[in-house]
């Protein structure tokens, strides 16, 4: 994914509002269950203020898209986004000792909420804004969360650095625009998600705009290739 955020700033070319395959009041209920299971007392406080039903910030994150062009760039695409690597990050936090999993779920959630400032909708086609360009979706994420916790009496200082560290550290090089690389095995296994995520949002996106008859995509930068999409028996029996 990191490349492929790099490349939205330069890419002239819009993505259409489709929207996800699920509906953008099944993801909020699946978030709101996911933000249940958190047991840390900061960091439930901290979900709560971003993600709470009455949060300044939750009606335009729900809505929010996840890019310009690469994956999930339409209405509800940073939800979707957000909440798919998060549920990725939960799942696998129980196969790996030593993971703290609310720490990494927090983060999963969090990672890309500078796309709040730094992605608007213009008409029919997603833009950066100023902020976005000027500044980036990392530092804008950061500065938003860190806000929000100075906000929280009593915040855990550790707490707070380790969340912190995910959202500085998820495009996983200094290459692709983290100032910092992930140090932690939560930053690591939210950047692989992340990264995973975006790589397989780009397939359906390919396969929205392949052509009837088609299971070649040309090629795409997100993914360095062409995307092959065969039948599956299910679909060759529907198709007879």
């Amino acid at each position: 994914m990191s490349a492929k955020d790099l490349q939205e700033g330069t890419d002239d070319e819009h993505a259409p509002l489709d929207g996800p395959p699920r509906s953008a009041a099944l993801m909020e209920a699946d978030l709101r269950e996911l933000v249940g299971t958190v047991q840390d007392h900061d960091l439930r406080r901290l979900l709560d203020a971003v993600f709470g039903a009455q949060a300044p910030t939750w009606q335009h994150y729900r809505s929010a898209p996840a890019a310009k062009r690469f994956h999930q760039a339409y209405r509800h695409g940073l939800l979707e986004h957000s909440l798919s690597v998060a549920q990725a990050v939960s799942a696998i936090s129980a196969t790996f000792p030593g993971i703290d999993r609310d720490v990494a779920v927090a983060g999963a959630l969090l990672h890309d909420v500078g796309k709040l400032e730094a992605y608007t909708f213009a008409g029919a086609a997603i833009e950066m804004t100023d902020a976005g360009k000027l500044q980036g979706e990392i530092p804008l994420g950061y500065y938003r969360v860190r806000r929000t916790i100075d906000e929280l009496e009593g915040f855990d200082a550790r707490t707070a650095e380790a969340v912190l560290h995910i959202i500085l550290s998820h495009h996983g090089s200094l290459e692709f625009g983290s100032p910092v690389v992930p140090c932690t095995r939560e930053a690591t296994l939210v950047h692989f998600c992340d990264n995973l995520g975006g790589r397989l949002g780009s397939f359906d996106r390919l396969e929205k705009e392949l052509p009837s008859g088609e299971r070649w995509s040309g090629y795409d930068r997100a993914l360095g290739g062409g995307a092959y999409f065969a039948s599956t028996p299910q679909q060759a029996r529907e198709a007879a």
